[in-house]
């Protein structure tokens, strides 16, 4: 990445490589490409299984799953309803799919929908709606995925990777099944190299990015599509019990403004702090952005009360250590 913006940056060479007329090469197609991308993803797919019965509501966010996203999931025999798909090169995102469930809620309800599905604009991520019109926590559907797939027995590795984000009910659930949750740092190209390096082929992170290893070296929200509505059919149950295995814990997110980043390690009383965050059962995180003067504390724990007072007092420590 590095070099790439290197070069990126370098006018002269730019300029230097440029060619004109014939020199510049020429375009290939690849025909029927889309016919191709829904054999791989019917692939992915129990032959042993159906959609039939089932009514979704997909929204394609106007992306790029807009057209391969229905037609995979009707020959699979879905009754689909689908919404925002309709590109046009402005209105990608825009309002809809992942980024914005509002209509895809609506639209259960409405049409008393098994399940709501949102892909985003380049259609790596997923978002899943129950039928009661309820946005689904991404820890839960890794969650949920995870103890499937192992109890298919296609899990690989031992456990599954989600990053330092995930609430720790994720954690405790997977370890309650025999199960091992490896944390990476927070982006999916970090969660793939946890599970290359420990030979998993099953993780994601909150946010909705899911690889599954065994079919998509990347995020592939249809793929993902797909295995979740595997597990529905499979377990039998209604999607707002088959992807909710496990109670979320409270969690809170506070991002203050800073006018240093100072190191961590040389925050004067720090560890004292944390210490009494350990001592009474929370989880923390804390870091700061790399693209803004802020500061991100993270918090978890059984009780939400205290962990609300601890925040106020963790909170009230940093905005002195750092802005005084």
């Amino acid at each position: 990445e590095a070099q790439i913006e290197a070069i990126a940056q370098d006018k002269n060479r730019i300029e230097d490589a440029q060619v004109t007329g014939k020199n510049i090469g020429s375009a290939k197609r690849i025909d029927d490409v889309i016919g191709r991308y829904i054999v791989q993803l019917k692939n992915s797919f129990s032959r042993e299984l159906t959609l039939q019965g089932l009514r979704i509501v997909l929204d394609t966010a106007n992306g790029a799953g807009y057209k391969v996203g229905p037609t995979v999931l009707e020959e699979l025999g879905a009754e689909v309803i689908v919404l925002h798909d309709k590109p046009n090169g402005f209105n990608i995102n825009e309002g809809c799919g992942a980024l914005h469930t509002k209509d895809l809620r609506t639209a259960v309800k409405q049409y008393r929908a098994d399940i709501g599905l949102a892909l985003d604009g380049d259609a790596d991520r997923l978002i899943v709606v129950d039928e009661e019109g309820d946005e689904v926590d991404g820890d839960q559907i890794l969650g949920a995925l995870g103890l499937y797939l192992y109890a298919e027995g296609k899990l690989k590795g031992g456990g599954i990777v989600a990053t330092v984000m995930s609430n720790q009910a994720l954690e405790d659930a997977m370890t309650s099944a025999g199960l091992r949750l490896f944390r990476s740092n927070v982006g999916d190209k970090y969660v793939l190299e946890v599970m290359r390096e420990n030979g998993i082929n099953f993780g994601g992170e909150q946010s909705g990015h899911i690889i599954m290893h065994d079919y998509a070296k990347t995020g592939d929200g249809l793929v993902s599509a797909l295995q979740i509505l595997a597990l529905l059919i499979t377990s039998g149950k209604k999607a707002s019990k088959a992807l909710r295995p496990f109670e979320l814990y409270p969690q809170k997110l506070v991002n203050i403004k800073v006018k240093v980043k100072k190191p961590l390690d040389q925050i004067e009383g720090l560890s004292d702090e944390l210490e009494a965050i350990e001592k009474a059962h929370m989880r923390h995180l804390i870091r700061y952005s790399g693209t803004e003067n802020k500061l991100r504390i993270l918090l978890e724990g059984k009780d939400a009360k205290a962990m609300e007072k601890e925040m106020k007092r963790l909170v009230s420590f940093f905005e002195k250590a750092l802005n005084a």
